[in-house]
């Protein structure tokens, strides 16, 4: 707000009654709030403006940076000073949960020691804005001693950074939305999201999995959402089973005992052949049930389901199917297990 509106809004506040005076310093305190709401939205508005020309600019650089990565068979160390520093923390830990093993290398400590954590196999991924940190001097020295590869994320196209990597990645020219131009704002945030999708970009290339991520999150929600059938599946003893020819008399009393409403048939070497539900008695029921065989009433082939299926996607078939049991074969079309719709539904709520 202006600093003369301020003064005379005062003057004329000293000749106001105490009612007066309330309700003009409300409306000068939502004037006040509008003004912090509009540089907010300015912001957001300026760092996605931003990340636009970020997803403009991007070019062969980029994907020679996924190509280097992905024929690293050793770490990602990444590293950074200040504000790039923070950045890069955040962009290791993004790698690490996507499936490549990575290290944030502070470069100040690098020179007493922590280089040590950088060996040959590995690829640098180095950050800075201006491409002129000298802390990062000591890792580019060692690197190109060791002959290791840099990528480095600058913004400075002909920066001393940029001219000694193997691959620089350059950010547009980019204004911070701190109104002196000063704190890194603008620029800590197109670097972060180059970030992403390097990592993004690198798990597809590798085909990076569901089960795979779950490996890396088997912890909170996300844990929970990817837990496997292997988890929460039934094994050995109690799992109803019964070997072709047997009679149904045996099998109504196997079926009652487990209380899975089924029973797996299977051959002499105990692969399964088909399976008997509680509808499958309601279709066969006639005064003969119990002498006839369970080769008779069985459904042939049923539908089975992996140990390394997801609870999540076992669950949806559940509800497609509308079924509430399923044998679990592993690779070799063993039988490893049997799911109830119950387990799923108990496990996935954990």
């Amino acid at each position: 707000m202006d600093v003369d509106l301020i003064f005379e809004s005062l003057n004329t506040m000293a000749s106001l009654d105490i009612n007066q005076k309330i309700i003009m310093t409300t409306a000068l305190s939502d004037s006040q709030t509008s003004s912090y709401l509009e540089i907010g939205k300015d912001v957001i508005t300026a760092e996605a403006e931003a990340l636009h020309d970020l997803a403009k600019s991007l070019g062969p650089s980029f994907e020679e940076a996924i190509t280097l990565m992905a024929k690293n068979q050793g770490r990602l160390i990444i590293s950074g000073i200040g504000k790039s520093g923070h950045i890069g923390r955040k962009i290791a830990a993004t790698f690490a949960s996507t499936g490549q093993p990575s290290l944030f290398v502070h470069p100040a400590e690098a020179s007493h020691g922590d280089l040590g954590m950088i060996a040959k196999g590995d690829v640098l991924l180095l950050i800075s804005y201006s491409g002129e940190s000298k802390e990062l001097t000591t890792i580019i020295d060692y690197c190109h001693r060791l002959a290791l590869p840099i990528i480095s994320i600058t913004g400075q196209e002909h920066s001393t950074l940029s001219r000694f990597s193997t691959v620089s990645l350059v950010l547009p020219k980019v204004s911070e939305a701190c109104p002196m131009g000063l704190a890194p704002t603008t620029s800590t945030t197109v670097t972060l999201a180059l970030g992403d999708a390097l990592a993004v970009a690198l798990l597809r290339h590798r085909g990076f999995s569901k089960q795979q991520f779950h490996v890396f999150h088997p912890g909170g929600s996300l844990g929970q959402q990817l837990r496997r059938i292997a988890d929460c599946m039934h094994q050995g003893a109690k799992i109803p089973l019964l070997r072709t020819l047997t009679l149904m008399d045996e099998c109504l009393v196997k079926m009652t005992a487990y209380g899975f409403g089924c029973v797996g048939v299977t051959d002499e070497q105990g692969f399964l052949l088909g399976i008997i539900t509680d509808g499958d008695l309601r279709r066969h029921m006639n005064p003969d049930l119990l002498t006839q065989s369970v080769d008779q009433i069985m459904t042939k082939n049923p539908l089975t389901i992996s140990p390394d299926f997801l609870i999540a996607d076992a669950l949806a078939i559940f509800e497609q199917k509308s079924i509430t049991s399923l044998f679990v074969l592993d690779d070799t079309k063993a039988i490893v297990g049997i799911v109830h719709l119950h387990d799923c539904l108990r496990s996935h709520a954990a």
